[in-house]
């Protein structure tokens, strides 16, 4: 056999195929129908047209295939030259799988294009059609979390130039290309939580979960349970499917530990293993999970002081001290009042400005709050003036709820002798503070715990190490 014949025995073939494949589709399927390249219908199978309430193929002949067909997308086919392989056709009866294609000349023109209604084969393709929505769902829901999980800060957020917060910005970039713990120091409202998210954020973990756990924020008894996740049925009232802890959520990220301080010492000694092993176990499991979290964790408490008290294990201290960052308070970074200020109003969506003797009353006060403070104090401005320029008489009002604390605070500079040490003056200023804040609320610990930012408990433990009676 030569090669002329060869190619007419391979068309020949081919051609065969081609109508073969044709014969044995339009057999097979629910319904078949061939449009010209102006898209009206010029054959239909019997089948498909009684499918569409016609008592004949006949009547589709020459009409607009969307006419007889509603929601037809073989216009579409025949305007692309592209196929669709598998869509969805919504019929007076049901949803049928169909498949279109385009028909070419010799030349390769589209010259019109032909629609496969597949017979029966939606209910064949119902499993694998259930399993796709429910992976997406799936999907969807992995997702979803993990944008909650996202952080919303970065080093931007931290705002200053002053030598202090530079210092912080510059230490805390350091760390956040490095697995090391490390532990933020810091009076409550200085930033450290934001500070967290911006190491998170700068770091190669910054696509996996920032997941927060505030330990004085939850009681003591559910407190490992959150921490570690709990087996299935671990204790009464425990959910049945198990439920996965923060570290579980955390695998991959980041883990912060606002006030570990006020960590039970139970809790410490698990959370060390996890330091040191990489390894835990569920409340109630004897089942062993890996870790693989980059810890943060944060304070406003003496953890030094607290493990002379017995109150915190030097030896957890010592592995989370590994890149110690002192965020500075701030009455320490008054450089950054203006820009800090700024910043506040701006994220508060004001139109408000400061003027100069606003700003000077602002570097006046000692802010026991922080920045927390500071945005309390200028949104209550914001919102009680008339004016878009906030005077000192707009700061003046808007301190003044925090009178009492401010004057008990005031004596602090001018009475402290030369020869009284920082944690003295600290110490005396904290008492003072606490004691005009208790006398505010009556005596109520839950209230003024609130109003200077701090858990209860830690609220507790000052009061304590600090002599102060719960009935003041």
């Amino acid at each position: 056999m030569n090669d002329s014949e060869s190619l007419k025995d391979y068309q020949r073939v081919r051609q065969l195929a081609i109508r073969s494949l044709f014969e044995i589709i339009e057999q097979s399927s629910e319904g078949t129908v061939i449009v010209d390249r102006d898209a009206n219908i010029v054959w239909m199978n019997e089948r498909y047209a009684r499918r569409f309430g016609l008592e004949s193929a006949a009547f589709a002949i020459g009409k607009p295939c969307e006419s007889v067909i509603p929601g037809s997308l073989l216009r579409e086919v025949v305007r692309s030259g592209r196929p669709i392989l598998l869509d969805m056709q919504d019929t007076p009866k049901e949803p049928l799988v169909v498949m279109r294609l385009p028909i070419h000349d010799a030349a390769g023109t589209v010259i019109g294009a032909i629609g496969f209604a597949l017979f029966d084969e939606l209910r064949s393709l119902s499993p694998m059609l259930k399993r796709y929505l429910s992976m997406q769902e799936e999907l969807a829901s992995t997702r979803s979390l993990l944008r909650a999980r996202q952080t919303k800060y970065n080093f931007a957020h931290f705002i200053g130039t002053s030598a202090a917060s530079l210092e912080v910005k510059r230490r805390a970039r350091r760390g956040a290309s490095a697995e090391s713990p490390i532990l933020l120091q810091g009076e409550t409202g200085t930033g450290k939580e934001l500070l967290a998210q911006a190491i998170h954020a700068a770091s190669p973990r910054a696509h996996k979960p920032f997941v927060s756990i505030n330990s004085a924020a939850i009681p003591e008894a559910l407190l490992e349970a959150e921490f570690f996740g709990t087996a299935p049925g671990a204790f009464t009232g425990a959910d049945r499917k198990g439920r996965a802890g923060k570290l579980q959520i955390a695998q991959g990220g980041s883990l912060f530990l606002d006030e570990i301080g006020d960590m039970p010492l139970p809790l410490q000694s698990k959370l060390l293993r996890v330091l040191q092993e990489k390894e835990f176990e569920p409340v109630g499991s004897n089942e062993v999970i890996h870790s693989d979290v980059r810890i943060i964790a944060a304070t406003s408490t003496d953890l030094e002081a607290a493990i002379k008290r017995g109150e915190f294990r030097a030896d957890l201290y010592y592995r989370l001290n590994v890149l110690p960052i002192q965020v500075p308070a701030l009455r320490e970074r008054l450089d950054d009042l203006p820009a800090l200020s700024e910043g506040i109003l701006e994220d508060l969506r004001s139109q408000h400005e400061l003027d100069r003797e606003a700003l000077a009353l602002l570097a006046q006060h000692a802010w026991p709050g922080n920045i927390r403070e500071l945005r309390n104090v200028l949104e209550r401005a914001a919102l009680l003036s008339d004016d878009l320029i906030l005077n000192a008489a707009d700061i003046r009002a808007a301190i003044g709820n925090f009178s009492p604390a401010q004057r008990n605070a005031a004596p602090l500079a001018a009475e402290s002798p030369s020869q009284e040490t920082f944690a003295a003056a600290r110490e005396r200023f904290d008492r003072q503070l606490i004691s005009a804040t208790l006398a505010q609320c009556a005596g109520k610990v839950d209230e003024a715990a609130r109003r200077l930012g701090l858990g209860r408990s830690t609220l507790y433990k000052k009061m304590a190490a600090l002599g102060i009676a719960e009935s003041q």
